[in-house]
Order: structure tokens, then sequence, then C-alpha cells
């Protein structure tokens, strides 16, 4: 197979592309670009100041979750919703539940897997970055936190949820509050607030 030809009219002497060689580049070429349009939002969030990334729930953190959760109703909301397993769980227990994430392809799975699940009535999903959204009119809120934005976070909680909200943190404690329960252990444990 010759990706390239050499021809006598060829006045630099210089070798011609044929079809297939063009082709070959091409292919590869918008390989590699969508490849890089897949990734970026996964690569992304380490050029934030405070990087959240994708690590998903493991079933215990959402069992230990769900654990906090019980006795509670009205609406929820997971910021840094990931691929939505927190937020499908809580809707099958019967909580209007919302789910605030940067990566959009994590925002369209969850959309896909509540939609498939049935779930579509009971949640929503949004592209969102988790400190622009205003949080007042949410009575649960959880969280799957890093210790460097804790405290940060617990700020806008104490300025923005109404009283008798519960805050759930998962994997890093707030900083300057008691919890009322902890559940579980190691990376699963999960912290319990009320407001």
């Amino acid at each position: 197979m010759e990706y390239f030809t050499e021809t006598s009219n060829n006045i630099d002497n210089k070798p011609k592309l044929t079809k297939l060689g063009i082709s070959l580049i091409a292919v590869t070429g918008g390989l590699a670009a969508a490849i890089s349009i897949i990734c970026i939002p996964f690569v992304s969030p380490a050029f934030r100041k405070i990087c959240l990334p994708y690590v998903p729930a493991t079933n215990q953190q959402v069992q230990n979750v769900l654990q906090a959760l019980k006795g509670r109703s009205g609406s929820l909301i997971d910021l840094g919703s990931g691929d939505g397993r927190i937020v499908l769980a809580a809707a099958k227990a019967g909580f209007k539940s919302y789910g605030i994430e940067l990566n959009p392809w994590l925002v369209w799975y969850s959309r896909l897997t509540a939609f498939t699940n049935g779930l579509s009535s009971k949640t929503r999903f949004f592209r969102r970055d988790l400190w622009k959204c205003n949080l007042q009119d949410y009575n649960n809120v959880i969280l799957f936190g890093v210790e460097q934005m804790m405290e940060d976070i617990e700020q806008k909680f104490n300025t923005e949820l109404q009283k008798d909200s519960v805050i759930i943190a998962c994997r890093f404690p707030l900083p300057n509050t008691n919890p009322i329960a902890t559940i579980g252990e190691g990376v699963d444990t999960v912290w319990l607030y009320k407001r």
C-alpha cells in the first residue's frame, strides 16, 4: 500500500499524497479532535482554583446518604452530581431531586439514566457552577466535596439555606459545624448537619 507516489512530472521531486494517505490523515485528525472534545470536560476541572473531580459514589456511600435522609422529605439538591446516582436514589426514595454538575457529558448521562429508569418526572439535572447556584429553595443538600472547598461552601450554606435544612457532606466534613450524626466509616463516611 502506498501513501505517497512519485511522478516524473513532479518539478520539485517531492512525493505526492495518494487518496489513501489523505484519507488516513483526515481520519486520524478527526479522531484526535473527537477524543479531545470528549476529554476536555473531564480534564478542565484541574485548571480551576478548586478542583472537584468526578469520583463516582460507592454503593455504600449511596446507602449512607439514604440513611441520613431517613425521615426527611421535600426537595433535594446534589452539588456536583456526577453521574447522578445520588439524585436517582433520592428520587426513588420520594424526593424531588436536582443535580448540579459542570461536566456536560455527565449531565446528559444523568438525564439519560433518569429517563431509562422512569425517573425523569422526579429529577432534574443542570449544567451549572455550584458556586453560582442559589440554595434557598432546597431543604436537603448533598455534597461530595474536597477539603480545600469545605470552609467556603460552609459559608455559602450559612448564607443561603433556610432554617431546618439538612446538609449531608460526603468524604470531608464541614470544618466549623458539629454534625448531628456521622454514618459509615472511611471513604464512605457521611456527616449530617442541620441548620
